[in-house]
């Protein structure tokens, strides 16, 4: 997304300290950061920056638009009933237009913005900078009645290469790295197992290295002002503006996610998928090179079952 950067962002980064750390707890945030920047194999990666050394950032949160260019719905809105994902898988632009457009009715609204790190209120350039410890992120407001968190799971692990440690294709940074973050104890259950899952399946189909996915919980971030901060207005939905740059850099590695039924954590099976194979035979990423969902277009799929009929 280097396209974007202005004159002074591109300056902002040079010369920057390589110093870095992963995730909260500080305790853990060292060591994780090291971990992740180690199995994902760049030598030229940077180590997330320590808390510590973080831009200050500000008190003024970002403006965004009243409504999702593409779904209608209240930006800002969680209604009742509806719970929240955040995850990032390298550049958001393709991340919330691929989330965006799972059928169903079920995603109320995708937002991009800047997770897990350590400044407040971060800008593009900041973010980019990587002084402030963030990852591209996506936030997911979606009816768990319509669709399911693992549905949410199996696109975010198929659309992109967990393994490759603090980017994500060409886009090299600690703002491209790979990570999931839950809000209750579920979620975590159902990101770990999954995990576990996809790395297994990574391993069997000849693509063994370990993934380097960040876990860890939305609370952890309350010290730094947050888990999530919203992007800049020109970034939300970009792909479905005109003039929008068609770029995505994911990596799908062309691997299914595992049936539900072979990893569910125990109690869990009520979180069993709403989409069927079928739509992910049709529509699913395990089959494709690149990035095609740059390309697709900007409404949400539409998807009968025959199946079921």
């Amino acid at each position: 997304m280097i396209g974007l950067l202005s004159v002074s962002s591109l300056a902002l980064n040079v010369g920057v300290p390589a110093s870095r750390v992963v995730q909260p707890r500080v305790s853990n945030v060292k060591a994780l950061g090291s971990i992740l920047d180690l199995l994902g194999g760049g030598a030229g990666d940077s180590p997330l920056i320590d808390p510590e050394n973080a831009l200050p950032g500000r008190p003024n949160k970002m403006m965004v638009p009243d409504r999702h260019f593409v779904l209608g719905n209240k930006m800002l809105d969680v209604p009742d009933g509806h719970k929240v994902a955040v995850f990032a898988n390298g550049c958001f632009w393709g991340s919330e237009k691929g989330i965006w457009r799972l059928p169903g009715e079920g995603i109320y609204s995708t937002a991009v913005g800047y997770c897990a790190g350590f400044t407040p209120n971060p800008t593009y350039e900041e973010a980019c900078s990587g002084r402030t410890g963030h990852t591209e992120g996506v936030k997911v407001v979606y009816d768990p009645e319509k669709i399911s968190f693992v549905d949410i799971l199996r696109w975010f692990w198929e659309a992109h290469d967990p393994t490759s440690g603090m980017g994500q294709g060409n886009d090299r940074g600690t703002q491209y790295r790979s990570g999931f973050y839950y809000f209750d104890e579920e979620q975590k259950q159902l990101i770990e197992a999954s995990k576990a899952a996809y790395e297994k399946a990574l391993a069997d189909a000849g693509k063994g290295r370990p993934i380097t996915t960040e876990v860890a919980a939305a609370s952890d971030y309350d010290q730094y002002g947050g888990l999530w901060f919203y992007a800049e207005g020109y970034h939300q939905q970009y792909l479905a503006k005109p003039g929008a740059r068609p770029y995505c850099s994911a990596q799908p590695q062309s691997v299914s996610l595992p049936e539900y039924e072979s990893w569910a954590p125990k109690g869990l099976e009520h979180h069993k998928p709403k989409l069927p194979e079928s739509f992910w035979r049709m529509h699913g990423l395990a089959g494709s090179k690149g990035c095609p969902v740059v390309m697709a277009p900007n409404e949400p799929i539409e998807f009968v079952d025959l199946s079921a009929m």
